[in-house]
């Protein structure tokens, strides 16, 4: 992993650089800034595999981002951090979804893995700053540094960059979070990307798009346990509490298999007990919560007074619901300003002052 800074009168920037084509034109960006430009790949999970080919997934992503560290005329290196990645990401999700609750590794990534490894690889190679293809924006203060929303709200991303720290700002650069998906591809498209059209990756970061009771039951053992109704009536049986999360349609689709008497309703995991679900239909107030705890938040930001005009989300994209955080012996919750539905615990609830995020942590 060797890399030359090809003139030390500009500023390095090495990009994350994932094979898609927003880190990809992040390069291009920061290149036409006068950046000296280096890329790096970061390998962090080679278990699934391609059906096809046979060829671990994370493989065509290095070769796409290998081939355009060569069109974009950059350096290219490559970071192995699966050993870290499957520590600090994979063995605590596995932990959590096996007492029940509903993690999200994404954040869990970005605090642990992906900022901090290409921050450290920077300093190796004495590059100034890190980047990524990220839609978020980074805003310098005099009180320091504030993460913003990108400015395109169905692409924002800031939801899974909320456990960074204003440190990690500092160094940080987000060339694409003032532009919308549409620009980006249209600006891909005009300079000949080989992956302008190149679809975005869905589901665990780095992982990809897995079937989630396949992968969870490589590591956690099944426990059958019954379906109740709130009442206490018992309604059928399911496969295993850390295959459900709380909202959830029930059905024998996911391996819930309900009783003569509720198979044609409509109902919906609203709480989890022991090894047993409560189904509730929809809009049941167990469905609903206002006052949620959180698990050790996390403010990027110092606060003399937390702001004021606040609203939460409680997964990426979520709608943003008005709201207030109290601090009650040592605690924090915040209380929505109506019951809201479908809150998981282990999932995050993340904070905003108008575009600025200001605290998130897990909900308990």
């Amino acid at each position: 992993m060797k890399a030359k800074i090809s003139n030390a009168n500009k500023k390095t920037v090495l990009v994350g650089l994932s094979g898609g084509v927003d880190s990809s034109l992040a390069v291009l960006l920061l290149k036409k800034q006068g950046y000296n430009v280096i890329g790096a790949f970061m390998k962090n999970f080679s278990d699934i595999k391609n059906p096809y080919t046979g060829e671990c997934n994370y493989l065509e992503d290095k070769k796409m981002a290998q081939k355009m560290a060569a069109f974009l005329n950059i350096q290219f290196i490559f970071i192995d951090s699966e050993k870290e990645y499957k520590s600090l990401v994979i063995d605590p999700m596995y932990n959590s979804y096996a007492k029940g609750l509903t993690p999200n590794p994404d954040i869990l990534c970005n605090k642990m893995i992906k900022f901090p490894i290409l921050w450290k690889t920077a300093k190796k190679i004495k590059a100034d700053y890190i980047a990524t293809g990220h839609y978020a924006r980074i805003k310098k203060t005099p009180s320091g540094y504030q993460l913003l929303q990108g400015k395109d709200k169905t692409k924002d991303q800031s939801y899974f960059l909320s456990e960074l720290s204003e440190n990690d700002l500092s160094h940080t650069l987000f060339p694409v979070g003032n532009l919308t998906k549409s620009q980006v591809r249209k600006l891909a498209k005009k300079y000949n990307f080989p992956n302008w059209d190149k679809k975005g990756t869905s589901g665990i970061c780095f992982v990809g798009k897995v079937d989630m009771k396949s992968f969870l039951s490589k590591k956690i053992s099944y426990k059958n346990g019954k379906v109740h109704s709130p009442e206490g009536k018992i309604l059928g049986v399911h496969q295993g509490i850390q295959y459900y999360t709380i909202g959830q349609r029930a059905g024998p689709r996911i391996g819930i298999n309900l009783n003569k008497n509720a198979e044609n309703k409509k109902l919906y995991v609203a709480k989890k007990i022991g090894s047993n679900l409560i189904l509730t239909p929809e809009n049941h107030p167990l469905l609903k919560k206002q006052l949620i705890k959180i698990n050790k938040i996390h403010f990027i930001n110092k606060f003399s007074k937390i702001p004021s005009n606040l609203k939460g989300r409680i997964r990426h994209l979520g709608k943003l619901h008005k709201g207030k955080l109290i601090k009650k012996s040592n605690s924090y919750y915040f209380k929505f300003a109506s019951p809201i539905s479908s809150v998981a615990e282990g999932q995050y609830l993340v904070i905003y002052n108008n575009n600025h995020l200001v605290a998130s942590g897990e909900m308990r």
